[in-house]
């Protein structure tokens, strides 16, 4: 398979490519991008050990002066201290400004590497290649980058466009499940916010907890469709001055669900899957959207193996306080993203303490 979609912007526009074994090929892609010749990629050491020496022997025959910098795995390592051994690296290296960072990993480490290619002397350039399906639908596009603040999920970070988005569909294959099943959380989530299509097709499957059990067809179609429709978002909203802020259905709860089990108890996609079924409820509960279409929601994230009930652990006035420091609080109300119905949702500040309370 290999397909293009570009990403529309007025002035970082760039083209994500899905192509299997298109790892292989990342010198060539790279070289014609016009960039410097000295390459940092950045990875976790289990990434780098199956696709590390593919990916700089791609770059180095290309003649590209090649390093690498490890940081261990997890959202426990989203810090600022990781991003200062960046800069480490970096500047032991001598990177210049037409240097790039290459992102070789999962979503932890895309939006890190974003992040410190955006700040190193100002920003330099920066190429995605997601190896998990969470990064490949959402988190390698888009252009935001950051980092964790320990009383809260990215609070520190910037909007930086990569250069280039690599999708390989083969690296899926030294997923574990249940990341590939994290994933699927922010592709259900595509379905509800924009893609009845793909909200169907998602239906018709008969499990999709595993990419051993979806068709090359079906993971072809769920890859391009939710790109295109982070893209298609994207660009018309590259800042998040409005309609981008429907790309967090689910996360409002998700985050608050994450940063009060200490980022341990779930990986992002299950917060998110919690998130999602519990907005599900508060768009019934406001009469926004059916008891059907909630049923649909939810069963389709039980069949991808999430989970959609917040742990009895989380006190309820704890999470209702962290909900207070979403990014998307504006003037001390928080703003939810709330279905109307499949393929569409409103953005909204209207809803009250008691209700969230039957909700939670």
């Amino acid at each position: 398979m290999q397909s293009i979609i570009p990403v529309k912007l007025p002035q970082n526009a760039y083209e994500i490519h899905i192509a299997t074994d298109g790892i292989k090929d990342i010198g060539q892609k790279a070289k014609s991008l016009n960039i410097g010749q000295k390459i940092l990629v950045i990875s976790n050491p289990e990434i780098f050990n199956y696709y590390g020496q593919i990916v700089i022997e791609s770059l180095r025959q290309e003649g590209f002066e090649v390093d690498h910098h490890l940081i261990p795995a997890g959202e426990s390592y989203k810090t600022l201290d990781s991003i200062s051994s960046i800069y480490d690296k970096a500047l032991s290296l001598r990177l210049e400004r037409n240097s790039t960072m290459v992102a070789l990993g999962g979503g932890v480490i895309g939006d890190m590497t974003g992040f410190a290619a955006a700040t190193w002397l100002r920003g330099i350039n920066f190429i995605q290649i997601p190896t998990s399906l969470l990064a490949m639908v959402d988190a390698s596009v888009g252009g935001k980058t950051g980092v964790n603040h320990p009383q809260g999920k990215n609070l520190i970070g910037a909007f930086y466009q990569p250069k280039l988005v690599l999708i390989d569909p083969m690296v899926l294959k030294t997923l574990p499940e249940r990341e590939f099943r994290a994933g699927m959380a922010e592709v259900i989530k595509y379905g509800v916010i924009w893609d009845k299509e793909l909200f169907e097709q998602l239906e018709s499957a008969d499990n999709l907890k595993s990419m051993d059990v979806l068709s090359p067809e079906l993971l072809s179609y769920i890859l391009e469709r939710s790109c295109l429709a982070k893209a298609e978002v994207v660009g018309q909203d590259e800042r998040e001055g409005g309609l981008r802020a429907i790309l967090n259905y689910g996360h409002t709860v998700g985050h608050g669900v994450e940063s009060l089990t200490n980022y341990h108890t779930f990986v992002h996609g299950e917060a998110v899957a919690i998130g999602m079924a519990i907005a599900g409820k508060i768009a019934l509960q406001a009469q926004l959207w059916t008891q059907d279409e909630l049923i649909r929601q939810n069963n389709l994230i039980k069949k991808a193996g999430l989970p959609l009930d917040i742990p009895s652990s989380v006190n309820q006035e704890d999470l209702l306080n962290s909900l207070q420091l979403d990014k998307k609080v504006k003037a001390g109300k928080v703003r939810f993203i709330l279905p109307t119905e499949i393929g569409k949702v409103i953005i909204t500040d209207d809803i009250s303490q008691d209700l969230l309370k039957t909700c939670f």
